[in-house]
Parts: C-alpha cells; sequence; structure tokens
C-alpha cells in the first residue's frame, strides 16, 4: 500500500464505514490488503467483506464501473463475489479524509470456501479455472456500464502503468525493458473477439474453493479493458509457480486441461498464443515495480523476497518467465 494513503487513515474513518454498512463495532475483523484495507464482516443476513481503498488510487467513478461489472458477471451466471449496497443503497461510499481526499468504501458478498491448498491443485481444479474465464470472456463480449461515466480505462492508460510512476530513475535497464514489451503490445489489435474487460489478477489467492469444487472469483480491483490472452498470462504467472520443480511437466499438464475448460465458454483464435511471453513479461516487471517500491530491495515478507532474489538479472537479460513451446497448444483453443 502507498505509504502516504496507509497515513491518512484513521479509526474515525473505519467508524465512518461501519454505519454505512450497518456493522456492529465486535463483528469485523482486518485482513491483509497489498493495495486497500480489507475487512470480513457479519451481519444477520450473512457474510461479506468491505474493502476501503482511496480517491488516490481509483476514483469513485472507476469503482462504480468495477462494481457493475462484477454484478453484471454474477448475473450472467459466473461465481463471483458479487458487490452489495450500502444502507443508502450506494454502491460506493466516500468518506472524507481530511486532506482534500476520500476513502471509498465497497462492500461484497464473502465468497465460500477457502484458497485451495496444494493437494487440490489437481486437473478438477484446471478445469473449472477454464471454465471460469471462459464464461467472464464470453460475457465481456456483450457487456457495457451500466452509466457511461463508469466505464473502466484500457489495460496501457498510465493509470494501469504504475512501473513508470514506481521505478526510480536509476532502475535505466528495468524501465527500458518494460518499454519495450509495453510498446509491443500496444501494437496488438483490440477486436471484440480477443479483447474486453479482464479481470487482469485472476490468480489462486483472488479465488477460493468450496466443498462442491467450485471456484468463486474475487478482488476485481484492477479489472480493465484488455486482451483476453494478458487474462491467462496472468493465470499462467501464479499458477505456474507450482510447477517450480518441473516446469514443462506441471504446464503440459495444466494448459491442455485448463484450455479444455475455456473452450468450453469462449473461442480464442491461436495466434494469441504467441503473444503470452510478452504479457508474462509485462507483469513479471509489474509486480517487480510494486515490491520495490512498497517493501524495497529486501522485502520482509517471504513470497516477495523470492520474487525479488535475481529478478532484475532476469529481466535485464530478457530470460523468459516461463519457458514453454505455445503453439503447441493450438489444438486446444
Amino acid at each position: 500500500m502507498d505509504p502516504k494513503i496507509a497515513s491518512l487513515f484513521n479509526d474515525n474513518i473505519l467508524q465512518a464505514a461501519l454505519q454505512r454498512y450497518n456493522i456492529a463495532a465486535d463483528q469485523i475483523e482486518l485482513l491483509d490488503g497489498f493495495e486497500s484495507f480489507i475487512y470480513r464482516f457479519q451481519r444477520p443476513d450473512g457474510r461479506f467483506i468491505l474493502r476501503i481503498g482511496h480517491s488516490g488510487r481509483r476514483s469513485p467513478d472507476l469503482i462504480r464501473g468495477e462494481v457493475d461489472w462484477i454484478n453484471y458477471l454474477a448475473a450472467g451466471g459466473v461465481t463471483v463475489a458479487r458487490a452489495v449496497l450500502s444502507q443508502t443503497g450506494s454502491l460506493v461510499e466516500p468518506i472524507e479524509d481530511g486532506h482534500g481526499g476520500q476513502f471509498l468504501c465497497t462492500a461484497f458478498v464473502k465468497a465460500r470456501g477457502r484458497i485451495a491448498e496444494r493437494d487440490q491443485i489437481n486437473e478438477r481444479l484446471f478445469l473449472q479455472y477454464g471454465r471460469l474465464l471462459g464464461r467472464m470472456h464470453a460475457l465481456a463480449k456483450t457487456y457495457a456500464p451500466s452509466d457511461p461515466s463508469w466505464t473502466r480505462y484500457a489495460w496501457d492508460d498510465p493509470e494501469n502503468n504504475t512501473p513508470d510512476r514506481q521505478l526510480p530513475a536509476s532502475e535505466q535497464l528495468v524501465r527500458q525493458k518494460y518499454r519495450d514489451v509495453f510498446d509491443h503490445l500496444r501494437t496488438l489489435p483490440r477486436d471484440p473477439d480477443g479483447y474486453g474487460m479482464i479481470h487482469q489478477d485472476a490468480h489462486l489467492a483472488n479465488l477460493f474453493l468450496d466443498e462442491d469444487d467450485t471456484l468463486t472469483l474475487f478482488d476485481f480491483d484492477d479489472c480493465v479493458y484488455g486482451h483476453f490472452i494478458y487474462d491467462i498470462a496472468m493465470v499462467l504467472f501464479y499458477v505456474s509457480m507450482w510447477g517450480r520443480d518441473d516446469m514443462s511437466s506441471f504446464m503440459g499438464r495444466f494448459m491442455p486441461v485448463f484450455l479444455q475448460g475455456y473452450r468450453e465458454h469462449n473461442r480464442l483464435d491461436p495466434c494469441w498464443l504467441k503473444e503470452l511471453p510478452h504479457f508474462l513479461k509485462l507483469r513479471e516487471i509489474d509486480l517487480f515495480a510494486a515490491i520495490l517500491f512498497t517493501m524495497g530491495e529486501t522485502p520482509e515478507d517471504a513470497w516477495c523476497a523470492r520474487y525479488m532474489d535475481g529478478r532484475r538479472a532476469k529481466i535485464g537479460n530478457d530470460v523468459p518467465y516461463i519457458t514453454y513451446d505455445w503453439d503447441s497448444l493450438a489444438g486446444y483453443l
């Protein structure tokens, strides 16, 4: 989280948020949050998640666009954690921060289940994962915001490309590598069969798996208009960490089953497969920049520390994030 935003938050803001959503003080619990303050709470009508972000990061209309998209997906049968209204019937509740900005509150139904355990990372999950993204991308082709002012920005909007702001000038080589891949990806076509609203962060930590093997997707904070293959690249970026010991074997297990589920609901031209390494590199640099900006060179978080170890050299030397024969997957799309 941006330290400036964190320093503005206080108990008065939290208490105001509790009132807006009729939350009892003893029924709320702070959870981990990377870009926002995240809480779990309970009311007589169910269990929910409260997210408190800041206008310095997202405007109220951008958040309205996010929850409008979520609820459109829910209405279309996609298993997502739908947004719920405040006591005043609002999708977003702004609270003044006392310094010219606002904290922006939204609430969601708590997803059933929990993050998948290692022994649940199997073909059943791969298939459901693909089906979930396929349904979402199919609905993206028909989606239009309920209010034009709620339109989310495109993936290449300056607001979405934080490395330009987060990487210090001293990171000249990483900045250049970022610009190279960014400029390439901006040349890609944006036809409706391959481009629309995407989640942009659909990794396993943003999915809960329940006892019926149903996956529920949440945390749409980063949703943008982007290429569908970018969403798939995001899945691969994080899922690949489960196959570090034998990447080729793991990818050979994961991708055919994932794409089988995906094509049940959406078809994607195989020509997009060759862009996977570029979108993976975009995410690799984006995450490097975010961790460097928020946690520094040696983050205390163990996962982030492992990720940052040698990362600058890998980026500078054009080491592929995943080495795989992507063309071999054409038959599955």
